[in-house]
């Protein structure tokens, strides 16, 4: 049987699930159960892996593609990274992946697939069922049988069995986002399922239906593959080139105006997990009907979601609840107002708050740098130094840094006045405004050190210095 590349899609913030999900590390980077579990994002690409399949593609924003190719490493798997230069939703994302793998593999099928669903069940054998449709030129969308009247999902409605693939049906149209009465009357019918996010097609395919349905789009994505800087784990796709392409979700550009789109029907339990309610909906519970992680303590509470990052939190006497607490915010709320995280998220944007960006740790192939304190006049982070791993610290005239190793040696390769030297536990190392250092992680554990900057600093993360660049592999 013909073997799949699943394209793995991981656009998006994830509003609703701050302050775990930032705009640098959206909801499909994080944890699914909590602080050392796979996830979201992880969990998809290990629910692929196996006969059927290559190793993955993954479109991201340029800004992660780092943060992806180490959580590859992290779960052992090879991968293609393709990276946008700016947001241009799912249409021109896929027809860049199409492209590119064409490239290599003319006979490519890709399984689109969201980063951030949960999804309970066997996928691969109704996958594999669809192989023959798909291959036979066919757009096939899986739809999932509706649990409820749902009105933020998308619906595909059935036009009636094919009678030249078993198992594959005609669609007869799509409703986007029905008001609730609409939703109901959809599932009475018998006929709606909800539009999963995951399809599957031949890359030739999607590509000539992109040419035909959407020429300028299909021209700007190709010559952004084209002009595209190669790199060991894939592609940065060409910025100017790029921003051409229309703003547009797959769906709109192509499905709904495809007479080769098809549907197929998903029996798992799935949820696109959009805000802290689905968390809870979708976790083991306890006796109590509570979903707990990390430190946490509930005494008379119940029907709660109470997550910690670090610190203990206890809560006492409430019920239907969500606490979400970590290293700098803390969400609370009841479950039924909810779905506002967004409206909140929105009034922190808008007076530029830190916490909306990024988490105190941002990781990075490397290491990473936790931000510990920061003033008008300074800022503290920790870094953290893989074995093995390189990274340039300068400042480009920001001001003066003091860097202090913890745990750990580094050789350190400086600009003058600064001399080469082995950085070990309880070494200084003073690096001025124009100056510039290499350090490189010559032990067989982390390297931990504090910086102090005297005035906003950056430390570089070059491609060159990546401590494991991820290959490209074309082959599962």
């Amino acid at each position: 049987m013909q073997k799949i590349y699943p394209l793995v899609l991981c656009g998006g913030m994830g509003a609703r699930l701050w302050p775990m999900s930032r705009i640098e590390q959206p909801k499909q980077f994080q944890p699914v159960n909590g602080k050392g579990s796979p996830t979201y994002f992880q969990t998809t690409v290990q629910r692929h892996r196996g006969p059927l399949y290559h190793s993955p593609i993954v479109v991201t924003a340029a800004g992660q593609a780092d943060l992806v190719s180490q959580q590859l490493v992290e779960i052992q798997s090879g991968g293609r990274i393709i990276a946008e230069p700016c947001g241009r939703n799912t249409g021109p994302a896929v027809l860049a992946a199409a492209l590119s793998v064409l490239a290599d593999d003319p006979d490519a099928m890709l399984l689109v697939l969201p980063s951030d669903h949960m999804i309970f069940g066997d996928l691969t054998t109704p996958i594999a069922r669809m192989v023959p449709a798909a291959a036979a030129g066919r757009i096939i969308m899986f739809g999932i049988t509706p649990g409820y009247a749902e009105t933020g999902y998308g619906y595909i409605i059935d036009g009636g069995a094919d009678a030249d693939h078993d198992g594959l049906h005609s669609v007869s149209r799509f409703i986007e986002k029905p008001p609730v009465d609409i939703a109901q009357r959809l599932i009475d019918q018998g006929t709606a399922y909800w539009a999963s996010g995951i399809s599957l097609f031949r890359a030739d395919v999607i590509s000539d239906e992109f040419r035909r349905l959407d020429p300028a789009t299909h021209a700007a994505v190709s010559a952004a593959v084209q002009l595209g800087h190669a790199t060991p784990g894939g592609l940065f796709l060409d910025d100017g080139a790029f921003r051409e392409a229309r703003n547009e979700p797959t769906e709109r550009s192509v499905f709904e105006n495809s007479p080769l789109v098809s549907l197929a029907r998903l029996d798992v339990k799935w949820d696109d997990v959009g805000a802290w309610p689905a968390v809870y909906d979708v976790a083991p519970k306890t006796a109590a009907g509570n979903v707990t992680n990390g430190d946490v303590m509930a005494l008379d509470t119940t029907n709660s979601l109470i997550r910690s990052d670090g610190r203990l939190v206890v809560v006492i006497g409430m019920k239907d609840v969500i606490v979400v607490d970590t290293k700098d915010a803390l969400l609370v709320t009841d479950r039924e107002h909810a779905q506002h995280v967004k409206q909140a998220v929105e009034q922190l944007k808008g007076v530029n708050r830190a916490e909306v960006n990024s988490h105190p740790y941002r990781s990075y192939s490397w290491g990473g740098i936790e931000a510990l304190a920061s003033e008008a006049e300074y800022k503290v982070d920790m870094l953290t130094l893989r074995p093995g791993a390189a990274l340039r610290i300068n400042g480009r005239g920001r001001g003066t840094r003091f860097l202090s190793v913890l745990v750990g040696e580094a050789n350190c390769l400086g600009t003058p006045p600064i001399a080469d030297r082995t950085l070990s536990p309880g070494s200084m190392l003073t690096i001025e405004n124009d100056a510039e250092v290499s350090l490189t992680n010559t032990a067989d554990h982390d390297l931990r050190a504090v910086l102090l900057s005297t005035m906003q600093a950056e430390v570089d993360q070059p491609e060159r210095m990546a401590a494991t660049p991820l290959r490209v592999v074309a082959n599962g």
